[in-house]
């Protein structure tokens, strides 16, 4: 019996959610300043411009803050928080809604460092007051005026955790390989 040749495999349609998460993933990376909102004690909205790290945007949106400075009681009081970016030359816009987190993961601070956190963090990527906020979004909204479009992001959430799941098996110590494009697309 003749063994039957393998079909080639074809890449599904990109879904519209995951074009979006690229187009989202593009315009954070090249944007140098974010403005975070958090929610004070008194319930009052408070935003400061924060500092995009490099490596822009993993699925999540990473800061670097002091360990003592207000944001961090107001996100350990309430996690909700939100980001927001704009590009006014190009009319684009980009708000973002999430749970904040406080991190201390060195590995993470050695990852994300750049020389002009210096400016802020003078004794380096040691330093006992330098702490991570990490920004699990739940949803976006994008406006683009030159090409009149404003995307909801409705299922981002879901769509991101499960692509950290995906990394999270595929860095897994002593796992093998899944077919296909491993870790693609994150």
């Amino acid at each position: 019996m003749a063994k039957k040749a393998d079909a080639p495999k074809v890449d599904a349609p990109e879904a519209p959610i995951e074009k979006e998460v690229r187009k989202l993933r593009k315009f954070i990376k090249s944007t140098r300043i974010a403005m975070l909102t958090t929610v004070a004690s008194d319930g009052r909205l408070r935003s400061r411009p924060m500092a995009n790290l490099k490596g822009g945007f993993d699925g999540d949106v990473w800061f670097v803050t002091r360990s003592t400075a207000p944001k961090t009681e107001e996100i350990k009081d309430n996690q909700h928080v939100n980001i927001s970016y704009s590009d006014p030359k190009d009319e684009r816009f980009v708000s973002i809604s999430g749970l904040a987190s406080l991190v201390r993961e060195p590995d993470k601070v050695q990852e994300l460092w750049s020389k002009r956190l210096r400016t802020w963090f003078p004794n380096g990527k040691k330093d006992p007051e330098l702490a991570l906020i990490r920004v699990r979004i739940d949803r976006a909204e994008v406006w683009d005026s030159k090409t009149s479009t404003m995307v909801h992001l409705e299922g981002l959430g879901a769509v991101l955790a499960k692509r950290r799941a995906s990394r999270a098996e595929d860095r897994a110590p002593g796992s093998a390989p899944s077919g296909g494009n491993v870790g693609a697309g994150a």
